[in-house]
C-alpha cells in the first residue's frame, strides 16, 4: 500500500498548496491513501468545517489532529459526525469525535491512532497506556496500522516508537513543523519520523510571518501572530506498505514546492 502522510497543513496558504496538488500526487505518485494534519488548517490555529471539507473533497482521505483542534467549537459537533476526521485519542473519552478509526482502501482495513503528547503540552492521558488499549482492539481487524504521534519532544515520540515497534505499521511524529531527518525503520518493520514537517510558507517561523514571532521574543509580550506569505512547501513522508505483513518496507522523507 503506497501512502502519503502529510505535515501539519497551516493556513490558507497551506490549504491552498494541498489542494492545488493532491490529485496530481495520486496520480504522480500512485498513491492509495493520503493522510494529513490539519489541526492548523483554519488561519494558522485549528481547523474549522469548512476547510476539512475542502480538504477532504480535493482528495485527502483521512484528517489527523491535535492540541489545536479545539480551537473553533463548531468542529465539535463535526468531530462526532465525521469518520475521517479525528482527534486525539488521550483525551478524556467523552470528548467529542474519535481518536482512532478503521478505514478501507480497497481490500484493505487500515486503522489510523491519532494520539498526543504529554512534555510540555496540556495534560492527558498516557498516550503509551492509550496506544496499548486501542491495540488491543485494532490487532484483530486491521491489517495496518498508522499512528500520528502529535508531541512537543523528541524523546516521547522516539520512546513512543520503540515502544511501539513490530505492532503498528508507521508511527509519524507531528506537531513541530519542522521536517525531521531521522526517517527509519524500525525493528519488526514500524516506519518512524520525528517530524514530518509542515505544509505551508517556507519563509516562516512555523508557517507565521517572522518578523512578528521576532517582536513576541525581542519584546517579551504576547502577540497576535500574523500567516507568512510567499512560497509553499509541502512535507510529509512517503511510505511503501506490505499488505500482507502490515510492515513498512521502504519510507522516505518527502517534499515538494507548493
Amino acid at each position: 500500500m503506497r501512502t502519503l502522510f502529510l505535515g501539519d497543513i497551516v493556513g490558507k496558504p497551506g490549504r491552498k498548496a494541498v489542494m492545488e496538488n493532491i490529485s496530481c500526487l495520486r496520480r504522480d505518485l500512485g498513491l492509495d491513501l493520503i493522510l494529513a494534519n490539519a489541526e492548523n488548517a483554519s488561519g494558522g490555529l485549528g481547523l474549522i468545517p469548512k476547510n476539512a471539507r475542502e480538504l477532504h473533497q480535493a482528495g485527502i482521505d483521512i484528517l489527523t489532529s491535535g492540541n489545536h483542534i479545539w480551537k473553533h467549537r463548531e468542529i465539535y459537533n463535526f468531530l462526532d459526525e465525521t469518520g475521517w476526521l479525528l482527534r486525539p485519542a488521550n483525551y478524556p473519552p467523552d470528548a467529542p469525535g474519535r481518536g482512532y478509526s478503521l478505514f478501507a482502501v480497497n481490500r484493505l482495513r487500515v486503522g489510523v491512532v491519532n494520539l498526543l503528547g504529554r512534555v510540555f503540552m496540556s495534560p492527558v492521558d498516557c498516550p503509551f497506556r492509550t496506544a496499548e488499549s486501542i491495540l488491543k482492539e485494532l490487532k484483530q481487524e486491521a491489517d495496518i496500522v498508522l499512528v500520528d504521534f502529535h508531541a512537543e519532544a523528541t524523546s516521547e515520540k522516539k520512546a513512543l516508537g520503540y515502544y511501539l515497534g513490530g505492532r503498528v505499521s508507521a508511527l509519524l511524529g507531528t506537531h513541530t513543523h519542522v521536517q525531521t531527518s531521522d526517517a527509519q525503520i524500525l525493528s519488526g518493520g514500524t516506519g518512524y519520523i520525528t517530524d514530518l514537517g509542515m505544509c505551508g510558507p517556507c519563509h516562516s517561523v512555523l508557517g507565521m510571518d517572522p518578523e512578528t514571532v521576532q517582536r513576541g521574543f525581542v519584546q517579551g509580550l504576547p502577540q497576535r501572530f500574523v500567516l507568512a506569505g510567499g512560497e509553499c512547501r509541502l512535507q510529509g513522508v512517503l511510505l511503501d506498505i506490505d499488505a500482507e505483513s502490515g510492515r513498512t518496507n521502504s519510507l522516505q522523507a518527502w517534499e515538494m514546492p507548493g
